[in-house]
């Protein structure tokens, strides 16, 4: 068996051990006979495993009973339109910090809804950081103050949540979900796409505040849309195999000692990485410094020729997805939960040996 280092930024590196279980489940699980696949989403199997995913995740983030949590469909481009529709009426106003693409596409679903102002946008800089607190000019009574907690295109995260001014933050949490520590007691909503931190593309997590969700009075939201219709029961067939699969890897997350344990892991990767890029001017960190992601490391190299030799004599190594996003070009390394120090290590040794050769 051939596994590679594995840095792509979605759908991204699964833990091993986790993919071991489900290699040994698929065809019985559990001495049923069948496959977890093939199971009804009314069934006492799978009914088991989309509870214990949720204790799961209630215990990692330390939740406690106050909110609801769905596993929905759509990504989290779904819950760009499904926020808003569900919390955004024609005459109100929701607060939208721009830090990059995935921020600006969820700006333009609200738009259909009700009022958007942006307290703060660094799209006149290349979206390369991202707001002090002092920077957000906030509107007077927002709805909600959305974010986008790490931005994977340009290698830039909130340190912590940004000052909403008593206002519920709405969070897509994608790229860093269960990757440090959060203050629940400030949001209202999260959502997180599975494909990053939590398990494979196809099923989205929307963990939403019990009273804020009760100040959803919207009578014209079709009925799949209104998130009252998933908040306390399956409403439909889930992506049942994705959420079997998060539920492993949430138990994998506890088993290693739950988010503390990553938090340190992502921490010594980062600064591995960070440290290797600032070594001399060969490569060159595109993030401000004080706005650097430790889930996706991006940087350049002198010339575009000596990236694509980069890329391909990386790949050559066993060290694959490292190309950035077409829209910036560039090398990105997607350092999530499942990537390995191992890997980080491998990767930094043969950036200091293309250096040596390429310098």
């Amino acid at each position: 068996m051939k596994r590679v280092h594995n840095f792509s930024a979605g759908p991204a590196a699964l833990p091993l051990e986790v993919l071991e279980i489900v290699q040994d489940e698929l065809l019985d699980y559990h001495g049923t006979g069948t496959s977890i696949m093939e199971k009804s989403h009314r069934g006492k199997e799978y009914t088991k495993v989309d509870a214990e995913a949720k204790e799961r995740l209630t215990r990692i983030l330390g939740l406690g009973d106050d909110f609801h949590i769905m596993f929905l469909q759509g990504g989290a481009t779904a819950q760009f339109m499904q926020v808003p529709f569900n919390f955004l009426e024609e005459g109100q106003t929701a607060d939208y910090i721009n830090t990059g693409v995935w921020s600006q596409k969820a700006i333009k679903e609200a738009r259909l809804f009700g009022n958007v102002h942006i307290p703060f946008s660094s799209e006149d800089e290349d979206f390369i950081r991202v707001p002090a607190n002092d920077e957000l000019e906030l509107s007077g009574n927002p709805r909600y103050v959305h974010f986008t907690s790490n931005n994977t295109i340009y290698g830039t995260q909130f340190r912590s949540e940004p000052d909403s001014n008593g206002a519920p933050l709405v969070c897509d949490a994608s790229s860093d979900f269960i990757s440090r520590p959060i203050d629940t007691d400030r949001y209202g909503l999260i959502y997180a796409g599975a494909q990053k931190n939590l398990g494979p593309s196809g099923v989205t997590v929307v963990i939403v505040k019990k009273d804020f969700l009760q100040t959803n009075t919207k009578q014209n939201i079709p009925t799949f849309l209104n998130y009252h219709s998933h908040s306390k029961r399956i409403f439909n067939t889930p992506p049942s195999f994705a959420v079997y699969m998060v539920n492993l890897v949430l138990q994998w997350v506890e088993d290693k000692g739950g988010i503390p344990y990553f938090q340190k892991l992502n921490n010594q990767k980062a600064e591995l990485l960070y440290t290797t890029i600032d070594q001399d001017d060969f490569y060159t960190g595109t993030a401000d410094v004080d706005s650097r992601s430790k889930m996706n490391v991006t940087f350049r190299l002198p010339t575009e020729e000596l990236e694509q030799r980069f890329i391909s004599e990386a790949e050559e190594h066993g060290l694959v997805a490292l190309k950035g996003h077409r829209s910036v070009s560039g090398i990105r390394a997607s350092i999530y939960n499942a990537c390995s120090m191992e890997s980080v290590k491998v990767l930094t040794d043969f950036m200091k040996e293309f250096r040596s050769k390429r310098g």
